[in-house]
């Protein structure tokens, strides 16, 4: 049976190179998720396929941000797709929002906290309060926990803090922002090895360019489920 802790992030053009990488990874992978920047290339049709064809979990990477109504309704139409996790920003009323908009069906809300892409400085030029993200990222967490968020996305960095938070009981953590010692880093500025992720509190980790553009992808996510299975993932790196 497949580890569901490993999130494949289908960043490709198109159903049809989706498609081809679900192929490619067979039966290693079973969790995909499917970004924005797939929606014009048909990623709903993608994701449907994916779940209904292939019976694989689907984790729809949305990042919704809008005025409550808005959300309510948007997310109740992604809900009648039976699909597993959906992200909305994690501002308190856009998650109780979603929470309304997925009531009476199984869909996870997964709250934003701060984009693994982001550095202080980013958060600066956007006028975002002071303080360390390290501090910043766990308060975020603990408000959309209250709003009602089924989990939060954040960097594997934070997972330990929010991991420690009373109100992340029985929530879900999953960390992008996950990089294979020796792979690119892309455009992530917080990261850790997949184990380091786990250790850290993570339930699932999302990995995206190590696997689809590397020259071998199923041999490069073998190599990350091995690294699940390894003892560092239970205890942190020395």
């Amino acid at each position: 049976m497949a580890d569901d802790r490993l999130i494949v992030a289908m960043d490709v053009p198109n159903v049809l190179d989706g498609l081809e990488l679900a192929r490619t990874l067979g039966d290693s992978v079973s969790f995909y998720k499917i970004g924005l920047g797939m929606l014009t290339g048909g990623g709903l049709a993608l994701a449907n396929e994916l779940k209904s064809e292939h019976g694989k979990r689907i984790f729809l990477d949305l990042k919704l941000f809008d005025i409550g109504a808005t959300i309510e309704a948007a997310v109740r139409g992604v809900a009648q797709f039976d699909l597993d996790f959906l992200t909305v920003h994690g501002d308190p009323h856009v998650v109780r929002a979603a929470k309304e908009g997925a009531a009476g069906t199984d869909l996870k809300i997964l709250a934003v906290t701060i984009l693994t892409s982001l550095d202080r400085s980013d958060l600066d030029d956007s006028l975002i309060q002071e303080g360390a993200i390290a501090d910043l990222v766990p308060d975020r967490a603990a408000r959309a926990f209250e709003a009602g968020a089924d989990g939060v996305i954040a960097s594997p960095n934070e997972a330990a803090a929010i991991r420690a938070l009373p109100e992340s009981a029985g929530r879900l953590i999953v960390t992008p922002g996950v990089r294979p010692v020796g792979a690119d880093l892309g455009d992530q500025k917080r990261i850790a090895t997949p184990a380091q992720a786990i250790a850290n509190g993570a339930d699932h980790i999302v990995v995206g360019r190590p696997i689809w553009k590397s020259a071998a992808p199923k041999a490069a996510a073998d190599q990350i489920l091995s690294e699940l299975q390894s003892p560092q993932a239970s205890a942190p790196n020395r």
